[in-house]
């Protein structure tokens, strides 16, 4: 994100407000909360991804003299504005979920307390950057729970909606938990796995299978993958792949890694098929990789009808979470400080649809997990003063449907505070964890959900809930509406 400006990564209209804010002298200290209200594809839960791009993209927020000479070139921004836009840094404190964790709908995946003028202008670039990666880490996690432990390799980036689709999705999906990815860019930023076999055209471009294949298990004979399916898959691509196995173990030659990909036809047969050859030739441990359209409902089938694949390059379906293509966060404000007392005044936005009602106020999210088994039971958004006690008993409640209660007995469960720090007035002061730390804590984070909310389809709700203070303020702010 480094590499070039963002900083009219935005609307026009955060400008215009801005602007507006600006000539009134109106720049009081807010929080705005960015949340999701709905779970993508039909998932128990989201990932949250995303946030050492938004780091970035604030450390190298600044307006340059070009930009603005654009901006005065539209002739809507008056010079004092354009000078206080030439000096433009963020100021602000910045709280936030880590990426890899679990989330869920309506609880803030990041907070901005900051000037008005400032947490407007980063509204469009967080959201940009938020919601593409936390869509594609919440749907390569879902594939790689279809595959049930066999590795997934994110092969998208000819199918994603342009370089940086491709690119940061890539990393989105390495942290959702694939294996390893074919994008080299990728893996040149983030030291992350890259993976990947040949294509028809290698195969197509030499006299004859047997060749190309021979060709490409002497020039890479410790990854060995061999696609079959050029011409006909148990006719001639698997046994001339076999012809090619048997020369390299004549030759001494024992490959690190080796076997077969298929990327047409049906796939639960074929790899049957080539399964029971590739044994009866003495290459057992040889893999059987699939590709061709694949997402998490396809491979959960697959695995039903005892397919004997063990690796799976999943592409178009995943760096576009074509289900679901987009995530749906949104950024609202939430409190404004007041200037004498140093209070945040909440503020709640109203509507027809109940699930658009916001949450008011200076908040904070509690995990609460069973402490017997480590599996989340519920997340509680609280204001951000508030404080839980393991030792007391805890009563939750559905803030819609108030009649589902829980109570929480004394020393039965445990509590985690989900938002840590980022900025402080303005300086960083987190360190994003490494691609690969990353995706072992999305994993352990995987592992607290119960299996009932991981399934693919149907998923057990988990609750998230508000603390007293919250929801009387909440009901309050609604009641003094509706009057």
């Amino acid at each position: 994100m480094s590499d070039r400006s963002l900083t009219l990564l935005t609307d026009l209209y955060e400008l215009t407000m801005m602007q507006g804010y600006f000539k009134s002298n109106s720049n009081e200290i807010v929080v705005f909360d960015v949340f999701y209200r709905k779970n993508p594809s039909g998932s128990g839960y989201a990932i949250a991804c995303g946030l050492e791009q938004v780091i970035d993209y604030i450390k190298n927020l600044k307006f340059s003299y070009e930009e603005i000479d654009y901006l005065r070139g539209l002739g809507i921004f008056e010079e004092d504005f354009l000078t206080y836009l030439s000096s433009f840094h963020f100021s602000g404190d910045i709280y936030a979920i880590p990426e890899g964790t679990v989330v869920f709908p309506k609880e803030p995946l990041i907070k901005v307390v900051a000037p008005i003028m400032e947490a407007q202008l980063l509204e469009t670039a967080l959201l940009n950057i938020v919601n593409h990666q936390s869509l594609i880490a919440t749907k390569a996690s879902r594939v790689v729970y279809a595959a049930q432990g066999d590795g997934v390799m994110e092969f998208g980036l000819r199918r994603a909606q342009g370089p940086d689709a491709g690119v940061y999705g890539a990393r989105a999906a390495v942290i959702g938990g694939c294996i390893g990815t074919s994008c080299v860019l990728t893996g040149q930023k983030w030291n992350v796995p890259l993976k990947g076999t040949h294509a028809h055209s290698w195969v197509m471009s030499f006299k004859d299978e047997y060749t190309a294949f021979k060709t490409y298990a002497d020039l890479y004979p410790d990854a060995c993958l061999l696609l079959v399916d050029t011409y006909d898959t148990l006719r001639s691509g698997v046994p001339n792949a076999i012809k090619v196995f048997d020369e390299l173990k004549a030759e001494g030659i024992k490959p690190a890694m080796y076997g077969i990909r298929l990327d047409s036809g049906d796939l639960a047969y074929l790899s049957k098929k080539a399964r029971k050859m590739l044994d009866e030739a003495g290459y057992t441990d040889a893999i059987i990789s699939a590709s061709s359209d694949l997402d998490e409902y396809l491979i959960d089938s697959l695995k039903t009808q005892g397919a004997k694949i063990t690796s799976w390059g999943v592409g178009t379906n995943l760096i576009t979470s074509s289900d679901c293509p987009s995530f749906g966060g949104v950024y609202k404000i939430a409190a404004i400080q007041d200037s004498k007392t140093g209070e945040f005044i909440p503020k709640i936005k109203l509507s027809e649809n109940t699930e658009k009602i916001t949450n008011p106020g200076n908040k904070t999210v509690f995990r609460l997990y069973e402490k017997e088994t480590g599996k989340l039971k519920a997340d509680l958004i609280a204001l951000a003063d508030e404080t839980l006690d393991e030792n007391k008993d805890l009563m939750i409640f559905d803030p819609i449907e108030t009649w589902k209660k829980t109570t929480l007995k004394a020393g039965e469960y445990t509590v985690r505070e989900l938002l840590v720090p980022i900025f402080e007035k303005g300086i960083c002061v987190y360190e994003s964890p490494d691609v690969n730390d990353i995706k072992t804590y999305c994993k352990n984070e995987l592992e607290t959900l119960w299996d009932e909310t991981r399934r693919l389809v149907n998923p057990h709700k988990v609750y998230v809930d508000l603390s007293d203070r919250l929801y009387d303020m909440k009901k309050k702010l609604l009641d003094e509406r509706g009057r």
